[in-house]
């Protein structure tokens, strides 16, 4: 592109000329100026919700000299810091353990709790009880296919798996090939509890 092109010194750019202060239009609120103030920049931190009105030059300025947290110590700035990450809002543990700092088990609660499900004591009875694991329906599938309930561990479930395959096997029973489907079966429920249970 040649910039010192005849078309280029043909075109004509009509320059705006400085914007007046409209009647309901603010002044710039920086002394001695009499600019529109059309920026708004705010008062500060113990002021929250107003706003300086400044020309654009001024609110430049402005914002280049702000602090937020002037007046303010390290541990205060810290403080309010760590308070922003819930967005200034109160915040309460949750779970059994409550994240285990500070928690005592043996506290009594703070209320009055007729049926003992928030106090400490049920929580502790939670925690004593074994969980039993949450069975799918393919996992339920495959332990009937072997022969077994839902109470079952990995050892019973691996038992069992070695006992039917000693039976059903070709091998085992001179070269009989009828329990063949029988033994993909077992052996496709195994593989699947394995991978569930055990894995």
């Amino acid at each position: 592109m040649n910039l010192n092109s005849r078309i280029f010194d043909r075109i004509r750019v009509k320059r705006e000329p400085k914007a007046a202060v409209q009647p309901n239009q603010p002044r710039c609120d920086y002394p001695g100026c009499s600019e529109p103030g059309g920026h708004r920049a705010p008062m500060g931190r113990l002021r929250e919700g107003q706003y300086f009105s400044f020309c654009l030059d001024h609110v430049r300025e402005y914002n280049a000299t702000y602090n937020y947290f002037n007046g303010m110590s390290a541990e205060d700035v810290a403080l309010y810091q760590r308070d922003a990450l819930v967005g200034h809002r109160p915040t309460w543990s949750m779970g059994s353990m409550r994240g285990e700092k500070g928690f005592r088990e043996d506290a009594e609660p703070a209320g009055p709790d007729a049926l003992g499900v928030t106090s400490p004591r049920s929580y502790r009875r939670a925690a004593a009880e074994p969980s039993k694991p949450r069975l799918g329906l393919a996992a339920v599938r495959a332990l009937d296919t072997l022969g077994l309930d839902a109470t079952a561990d990995a050892a019973a479930v691996k038992t069992r798996f070695k006992d039917l395959v000693k039976r059903l096997h070709p091998d085992a029973n001179s070269g009989d090939r009828s329990n063949e489907d029988r033994l993909r079966e077992i052996i496709r429920a195994y593989k699947y509890l394995k991978s569930v249970r055990c894995g």
